[in-house]
């Protein structure tokens, strides 16, 4: 696969991919039938257990084929915020928080998804602006303090 530029995904997003395409490749590689494997015939436990491993090979090659095109083609909607985006917001209460948007959910606590409510209600958003969002526990105001575009 040739990756031409960085398809508006941020450094720690495309090593959060690899990082991942890297697992469930290992993970796909593990449920590869042994030489012989399907041609032994054997009673119903034994055929169950490989049609569930075929199952779940499936499942891994369909992530690793979304998570590829994702590497190759980048986010599938320019329309979000772009990825690497920092994002100051203040509370209600006064408290304030910066977060990074990632098109990729990874590890970091301090990352809000594009696609999320949050990262939704951003979208055109500027600083001083109040925007709304769902939570499980109902909408939330913020207000954005600070936006900083990724650096690119």
């Amino acid at each position: 696969m040739v990756i031409s530029g960085d398809k508006g995904l941020s450094a720690a997003t495309r090593r959060q991919l690899e990082k991942e395409l890297d697992s469930l490749r290992a993970q796909r590689a593990a449920l590869s039938p042994q030489p012989g494997e399907l041609e032994r015939t054997g009673d119903a436990a034994d055929q169950a257990d490989v049609i569930d491993r075929a199952e779940a090979a499936a499942r891994l090659d369909r992530q690793i084929a979304d998570l590829s095109a994702k590497m190759e083609h980048g986010a599938a909607n320019s329309s979000l915020v772009p990825d690497g985006t920092k994002v100051s917001l203040r509370f209600d209460d006064g408290d304030e928080e910066t977060l990074q948007v990632v098109t990729v959910p990874g590890e970091d606590p301090d990352a809000v998804t594009s696609d999320s409510p949050l990262g939704l209600a951003l979208v055109g958003a500027k600083e001083g602006d109040k925007v709304t969002y769902r939570t499980p526990r109902g909408e939330i105001t913020v207000t954005v303090v600070k936006l900083t575009p990724p650096k690119g």
